[in-house]
């Protein structure tokens, strides 16, 4: 469970040439233990069949990638997705809401909903929200009002 754990948490964050680095230190703290083979179930099916519909090839890589953001999401609140124009990042996350929506009730899955915003679009005081120095009065920040509306969902 340790070991799932720490890939789970820590794969996603890496980049391609870390993980050489990571899968050694794994071997050398757990020499015994196989890695641990996960069943994805429905979940994989469900994001095979939204790939077809959205006329995405539903490629092992990119597939892989749809697993590392949803057990980041079971970890985190919140997230942010970086990588290359073009990478998949859009993709990847609506593929994974589509997917987890579409088996609404099945297992702990629910319908997923997703709030997107650029960070360095606006100010830290615009995204967090800051007191009004002449009215000292607190202006409650886009990620405040976002995660308000969640709450009342």
């Amino acid at each position: 469970m340790l070991l799932r754990a720490l890939r789970d948490v820590n794969v996603p964050k890496f980049l391609k040439d870390d993980l050489p680095l990571f899968e050694n230190i794994i071997i050398d703290l757990f020499p015994t233990t196989k890695k641990p083979d996960v069943d994805r179930g429905v979940l994989l099916e469900a994001v095979k069949n939204v790939c077809k519909k959205r006329f995405l090839q539903s490629i092992p890589m990119f597939v892989e990638k749809v697993f590392q953001l949803y057990d980041t999401t079971v970890v985190r609140h919140g997230l942010m997705i970086v990588g290359p124009t073009g990478g998949g990042k859009t993709s990847c996350y609506k593929v994974l809401a589509a997917a987890q929506s579409a088996l609404n009730g099945v297992d702990d899955y629910h319908k997923t909903n997703y709030h997107v915003l650029n960070p360095k679009s606006i100010t830290m005081d615009q995204l967090y929200g800051a007191l009004d120095p002449s009215s000292g009065e607190w202006n409650d920040g886009i990620a405040a009002r976002i995660i308000g509306n969640c709450s009342k969902d």
